[in-house]
């Protein structure tokens, strides 16, 4: 039986420059999630739990129209991108 992690894209940037980008952990990331593994998702890439509503927002977005929703996307988007940095910084000290 194959594992989810072998139909996964390898990381260009670590596998030509030998160190992680930014992004990842974010395929793991949502592998685990979508297997019911919520807080092995977080740990992974903690940002997923930003990332799954912003996408899932701006795809709604095609269909129903929202008061709030550039307001609620431009949060998400920044609280997301602050997430990503937060979490590699943290992860490149430790």
């Amino acid at each position: 039986m194959s594992l989810p992690e072998d139909y996964m894209l390898p990381c260009l940037n670590k596998k030509l420059l030998g160190f992680e980008c930014m992004g990842c952990g974010i395929q793991r990331g949502l592998s685990l999630f979508f297997q019911g593994e919520f807080v092995a998702a977080f740990k992974m890439y903690p940002a997923i739990y930003t990332l799954i509503p912003l996408a899932l927002l701006i795809l709604s977005t095609f269909v129903f129209k929202f008061k709030y929703a550039n307001k609620i996307i431009n949060a998400l988007a920044i609280a997301s991108v602050l997430i990503i940095i937060i979490s590699f910084i943290i992860k490149k000290t430790n």
